[in-house]
C-alpha cells in the first residue's frame, strides 16, 4: 500500500488552509497514494480565538468536503485533526481535537478525540490546550480498504504516552498515524526518536505528518514529517521547513517479520508491572 504524509503550515485564513490541504491530498493521490495523512490542526491552529471560527460538527461542511474528496479519489484519508464543535446541549462547550478516517466510499468510519492535551511550557512559551479543548477518553482504530491495515489513530502529544500505542497494538493496529503540530524545539530534540520508538515497540508502520513553519500566533512547528518501518527504519522524511508530501510503500511482510523476530506482545507480562516494586533486603 502506498501512503503519503502531508506537511504544511496553517495560517490565519481558514479558507486558504482548507484549499491547500485539499490540493495536497489530491496531489498525493495522483502520485498513487492509497492512504493520505494530514497534520494536526491543518484547518486552524492556536487558541480558542483561532479555533472556534473553524469548529465543525461531524456532519458539517468541511467534513462533507473531505468525504467527497476521499470518495472522488477512492482513497483512505486520515484527515489530520480538526476542531470539533461540542453538541449544543453539552455542559462542557470546549472543542475536541478530532482525527477522522474517511473511507474510499466517502464515509466517516472513525473519529478519535485526542486523549492527551498539550499543557506544557516549552522554549519560553506556555501552551494550554485544555483552556479551549477537552480530552477524549478512549483509543480508536480504523480498518482501511485492505483489511490487513488497521490504523491506530493518535494525535501529536499522544506520542509521549506509550501506553496508548500499546492499547492500539493490542487492538490489532498494524500502522500508527500521528498527525502533529510538534513545536520547533521539541521536533528538533525529540520527534524522530519518539516516532521511531513507537514503530519499534509495536512492530508497526508509523506515518507522522507534522506541521512546519511559523503560525499566525507566533508559535512555530518543526516539520520533519516521517514514515517509519516496523523495524524503525526511516523510509521517508520531509525537511524542517516548508510544505512537503512524503511517500512510501508499505509491505505487510515487514510487519510480520518484525513481530516474529521480536514477539514483544506475546512475551509481555502486564501482571508483573502491576506489582509494587520490592526493595532488596
Amino acid at each position: 500500500m502506498r501512503v503519503a504524509a502531508i506537511q504544511l503550515t496553517a495560517g490565519a485564513d481558514i479558507g486558504a488552509n482548507l484549499a491547500q490541504a485539499l490540493a495536497a491530498v489530491r496531489a498525493a493521490a495522483a502520485d498513487g497514494a492509497q492512504l493520505v495523512v494530514l497534520p494536526e490542526k491543518w484547518l486552524a491552529i492556536g487558541g480558542a480565538t483561532a479555533l472556534r471560527p473553524a469548529a465543525q460538527l461531524l456532519d458539517g461542511p468541511v467534513v462533507g468536503q473531505l468525504q467527497a474528496l476521499a470518495a472522488e479519489l477512492g482513497i483512505d484519508l486520515i484527515a489530520g485533526s480538526i476542531p470539533e464543535a461540542a453538541d449544543p446541549g453539552d455542559a462542557d462547550q470546549r472543542l475536541r481535537n478530532t482525527s477522522l478516517h474517511l473511507t474510499p466510499a466517502g464515509e466517516v468510519a472513525a473519529a478519535y478525540r485526542k486523549v492527551h492535551l498539550f499543557d506544557a511550557d516549552v522554549a519560553g512559551v506556555r501552551y494550554r490546550e485544555s483552556d479551549a479543548e477537552r480530552p477524549g477518553d478512549h483509543p480508536v482504530t480504523a480498518t482501511l480498504a485492505d483489511p490487513f491495515w488497521v490504523a491506530g489513530l493518535t494525535i501529536c502529544f499522544d506520542l509521549r504516552f506509550p501506553g496508548l500505542y500499546g492499547a492500539l497494538a493490542s487492538a490489532g493496529a498494524t500502522l500508527l498515524t500521528i498527525p502533529a503540530a510538534f513545536t520547533l524545539a521539541t521536533t528538533r530534540a525529540h520527534w524522530e526518536v519518539l516516532v521511531r520508538a513507537r514503530a519499534i515497540e509495536h512492530g508497526a508502520y508509523v506515518i507522522a505528518a507534522n506541521q512546519s513553519g511559523t503560525h499566525a500566533d507566533g508559535t512555530a512547528s518543526g516539520g520533519q514529517s516521517l514514515i517509519v518501518s516496523p523495524w524503525g527504519e526511516v523510509l521517508a522524511a520531509a525537511p524542517e521547513k516548508g510544505a512537503a508530501t512524503i511517500v512510501a510503500d508499505l509491505d505487510p511482510a515487514a510487519v510480520a517479520h518484525a513481530r516474529e523476530a521480536l514477539p514483544t506482545a506475546a512475551l509481555a507480562r502486564p501482571e508483573a508491572y502491576q506489582a509494587r516494586p520490592v526493595p532488596f533486603d
